[in-house]
């Protein structure tokens, strides 16, 4: 996708409040780009008017690109709605993917990446010891590990404590407290920050940390936060000592780039403590307003060697807008730090710039591992047939499957989508609950009270495909345990509605659930 798609998909970005100056250029992109996108199929279709010759062209070209997107490795549920626009509509079609679905377009920011990752891996070295023990211990579990540090090139740690937070406030107090311990830097990348109260007390303690010399950074995705912030943002911070970058911001440029988009949450203060979880820095997450009736959102901090790994994805975002660090060891120091707690986490981090797809990977060997139950939260449930099939797998062989998703839609087309899952699944065996407060942002699962995840990675195409997300596997932490009592909380408030949909549905329904599932991951 590119900016027009960027455009029409902020209706599936976090309720906005209303900045004028930010909106209106949101517009404007999204009405250049449009222009773009009609003056260039009006191109082809007078050509094809033109001459036979060149029509007949043109329809071998579509064709051809049709049998390419079917040959090529990836997820069919992407090759489908595509091969299906071009076979019955070949010009608009090809033109429309020649412009937004070529993957190879993004080959010179997926270069940009891979230098500075192989400037940053070789700080991330993993520890036989705690590979051993973790092999002696659960030999499936070691094995989703030995996954994550082969592909994700993020190792697992032992020697780290870590805390959960069952609401968003939690966490920001807990980040607020942490924060005014600061020394020497502090790092900060969130998919949305808005000017309000929830941020401004935290940029309060910020500026007079930056005051007392402490080295303060702020990432920001553009899109994420257009809405909730105003145009002289980054001004405003670095008149108050503070570093602020923008990811990926949008141009009234044709870019395939622009769909993809910085979805991590992550603090980190020192290399000794940081901060992650479902929960972006604006007033909602916090249940300072509520606009889908109550929030829920949560987040984990984590204390010890295992901040190394946060701080490495901060430094490669920060890097890949623009390379200015030299020396990345004074942001990466050995700590005497020493654990309190006895289990294992191993943060990673996913990109749609590689062909790993690591946050997916991650959840399909849970859902494979589990035993006894497996349970989810997610804002939203659109995904492939394999992740479709291993749920229904794991139900049918005895397994305690259940997703929670919200019981108020932040939007309305999605939450159809994410409905139009149900019956496939329960029919499986599969339970499904919706959180009646409200909107449940969370995105965590928990496999047989022992392993679990912690993150920002969405069940939903964008999450998996898309965005640069990150989350952390944790095994045997007293965090697992408060993460499974806070899933009865989460049940005992939702409404399950699996019974609901094992009955039939109309053949309209039907058919508008199935228009909606086919393009489901161009959304």
């Amino acid at each position: 996708m590119s900016n027009c798609a960027v455009f029409f998909n902020t209706m599936r970005t976090e309720q906005k409040t209303s900045v004028k100056n930010s909106i209106g250029r949101l517009v404007f992109v999204g009405i250049s780009v449009l222009l773009q996108v009609i003056w260039i199929i009006n191109l082809f279709l007078w050509l094809n008017r033109y001459s036979a010759a060149i029509s007949l062209f043109s329809t071998l070209i579509a064709v051809s690109v049709v049998f390419a997107i079917y040959g090529t490795h990836g997820n069919m549920a992407f090759k489908v709605p595509w091969m299906l626009l071009i076979a019955a509509f070949p010009i608009f079609g090809l033109c429309v993917f020649l412009l937004f679905g070529r993957s190879n377009l993004t080959r010179s920011m997926k270069k940009r990446y891979e230098l500075i990752d192989e400037e940053l891996f070789p700080f991330l070295n993993g520890d036989d010891e705690v590979i051993k023990e973790l092999q002696e211990k659960d030999l499936s579990i070691a094995n989703q590990s030995d996954y994550i540090w082969k592909y994700g090139h993020y190792p697992v740690y032992h020697n780290t404590d870590v805390a959960f937070y069952a609401d968003a406030s939690q966490g920001l107090e807990a980040q607020l407290a942490e924060l005014k311990k600061a020394e020497h830097f502090i790092f900060m990348e969130y998919h949305a920050i808005e000017q309000a109260e929830s941020f401004e007390r935290i940029l309060n303690v910020l500026k007079d940390r930056a005051a007392h010399g402490v080295e303060v950074r702020i990432f920001y995705d553009d899109v994420g936060s257009i809405g909730f912030i105003n145009h002289d943002f980054r001004k405003r911070m670095e008149e108050n000592d503070i570093a602020c970058r923008v990811f990926n911001p949008i141009i009234p440029v044709l870019s395939v780039f622009m769909n993809n988009r910085d979805h991590r949450k992550i603090t980190v203060i020192d290399g000794k403590v940081g901060f992650t979880g479902g929960y972006n820095l604006a007033n909602e997450y916090f249940n300072i307003t509520h606009p889908y009736g109550h929030w829920k959102d949560t987040g984990i901090r984590i204390e010890g060697d295992a901040v190394k790994s946060l701080t490495v994805m901060f430094l490669e975002m920060w890097n890949a807008v623009k390379k200015t660090d030299q020396d990345y060891q004074k942001y990466l120091p050995e700590t005497d730090y020493q654990a309190k707690q006895d289990g294992f986490i191993q943060p990673y981090a996913d990109s749609p710039l590689d062909d790993e797809h690591v946050g997916e990977s991650v959840y399909m060997n849970l859902i494979a591992h589990a035993k006894k139950e497996i349970y989810f939260t997610t804002p939203y449930l659109i995904i492939t047939d394999e992740m479709n099939r291993a749920l229904g797998l794991a139900a049918k062989r005895g397994v305690d499957v259940r997703i929670v998703t919200p019981g108020i839609p932040d939007k309305k087309l999605i939450y159809k989508v994410t409905r139009s899952y149900y019956a496939g699944l329960v029919r499986q065996g599969v339970r499904i609950y919706e959180y009646t407060p409200g909107f449940i942002h969370a995105k965590q699962c928990v496999c047989d009270g022992e392993a679990a995840t912690c993150g920002t990675i969405n069940m939903d195409y964008r999450s998996l495909y898309l965005h640069f997300e990150n989350g952390a596997f944790l095994y045997n932490c007293d965090a697992v345990k408060e993460m499974r009592k806070d899933f009865e909380h989460i049940f005992a408030e939702s409404t399950e509605v699996t019974e609901k949909y094992k009955s039939g549905r109309s053949a309209v329904l039907r058919g508008t659930q199935c228009l909606l599932r086919l393009f489901a991951p161009l959304m």
